[in-house]
């Protein structure tokens, strides 16, 4: 799955997870070569589990925010999966239109949708705003506009954007904080919390010869564009890096912002469209491609 992996620490996260990946499948082949059955694939949904697993630590997860707002003195409402997986779904996406549409128009939709209004009161493309659920978006509007401060800070930490279905989509819970980093870390593994975590799945996948081929290809496309990539993980990671330096972890307004800042925002917005536009371009015709393949062997049967 693409869309996650900071740079700088992207490399280094995606070096060491190729490497781990390497053991794994070091350890796939001596099972087969030892006639024995060969371990299992990791899982096809995000952090490498199965669709079971990812309904269960969703559920576990949002049973333990409403538990640690309750501690904090606030109402919160477990999401169900469903309503989880429409704010993962709403990535990238508005009614009717297309990705490629979405891409040309709001590259991966992070600084080019910036407002710095809480997820809760945040008209039109807001996938934070759809994971926390209609109900908990009630709550926080009934609130006064001091204890809505005090709420996003017990229920999102630092940064209000960073909510569990955005970290759950992004497979990159480092951005969270609040109760809800506190349930997460009682459900997920110490290093899928770090922002150096990679899928296994993907792990696997980037270490393929083909694939390691195709990054080859795309690095050089991207340098030949201006852009200074190795990997299509990288790219939105780093919007969200340069706009999170801009925004104060996204606590500045727009209608607050100096000119200087102004300024910076939308250089960062026309940034983000073109690179989002080629990178989109690259994956479709070089990684995507390469990917699928590579699953396929992977699991012998259709990728969903």
């Amino acid at each position: 799955m693409r869309g996650k992996c900071g740079v700088g620490a992207a490399a280094d996260g995606v070096k060491s997870a190729i490497g781990a990946a390497a053991v794994l499948g070091g350890a796939l082949l001596l099972g087969n070569a030892a006639g024995a059955d060969p371990a299992p694939a990791p899982g096809t949904e995000e952090f490498g589990l199965t669709q079971k697993q990812l309904v269960q630590s969703v559920e576990k997860v949002e049973s333990l925010i409403a538990k640690c707002m309750r501690e904090q003195g606030f109402q919160y409402v477990p999401s169900d999966f469903k309503t989880v997986r429409r704010g993962m779904t709403a990535d990238k996406s508005l009614p009717g239109m297309p990705e490629e549409e979405f891409i040309q128009k709001y590259g991966y939709g992070v600084s080019t949708t910036y407002t710095g209004e809480p997820p809760q009161l945040k008209e039109g493309y807001s996938p934070a705003r759809e994971g926390l659920g209609e109900q908990n978006i009630q709550i926080f509007k009934n609130l006064s506009p001091p204890d809505r401060i005090a709420y996003n800070r017990a229920l999102l930490g630092e940064n209000s954007d960073a909510t569990f279905a955005i970290g759950i989509e992004t497979e990159d819970f480092s951005r969270t904080g609040g109760c809800t980093r506190t349930a997460i870390e009682q459900v997920f593994e110490p290093e899928q919390l770090k922002a150096t975590y990679y899928n296994p799945k993907d792990a696997l996948v980037n270490k393929h010869p083909r694939m390691i081929g195709a990054l080859r290809v795309y690095a050089s496309e991207m340098r030949d564009a201006g852009f200074d990539y190795n990997h299509p993980d990288e790219v939105e990671a780093d919007i969200r890096k340069r706009l999170d330096a801009l925004t104060a972890g996204g606590t500045i307004p727009v209608a607050q912002m100096s000119p200087a800042q102004l300024k910076a925002l939308k250089e960062l917005q026309d940034y983000e469209r073109r690179v989002a536009v080629k990178d989109f371009e690259l994956a479709e015709s070089i990684f995507d491609p390469a990917e699928e393949s590579i699953l396929k062997e992977m699991y012998a049967r259709p990728v969903q």
